[in-house]
């Protein structure tokens, strides 16, 4: 009994972490596309680019943690996609593009994903 309590309590908050995670990435899709429609107005740029930044540098370091539970090729992958997003970001801080629609198609894809 006590361990199917467990087993549930762990699912909840597996399916509790899921849901932060899309609401962090639906946040940074929404920050992205606020400085995309407005141009690339230097205080929208430099909100999305920060938060975007702080996000995907939580969730590599969750990934490259050896007690993360994803299957290695899986965590493999997505680290490389933040990898590839976080020098886009510096990408569009340095003013060196202004393009922002790969990243907001990458951002929904992972969300997409997401269980």
């Amino acid at each position: 009994m006590y361990s199917r309590q467990y087993e549930e309590t762990l699912e909840d908050d597996q399916a509790e972490q899921r849901n932060r995670e899309r609401a962090a990435i639906d946040h940074s899709i929404m920050l992205l596309e606020q400085a995309r429609d407005t141009c690339g107005g230097a205080v929208d740029v430099s909100k999305a680019v920060f938060f975007t930044s702080k996000l995907w540098a939580v969730l590599v370091e969750d990934l490259a943690d050896p007690e993360n539970a994803l299957p290695q090729d899986l965590k493999a992958q997505i680290i490389s996609i933040g990898i590839w997003i976080l020098k886009e970001l510096e990408r569009l801080r340095s003013g060196e593009t202004n393009s922002f629609d790969d990243l907001i198609i990458v951002s929904r894809s992972i969300r997409d994903g997401l269980p």
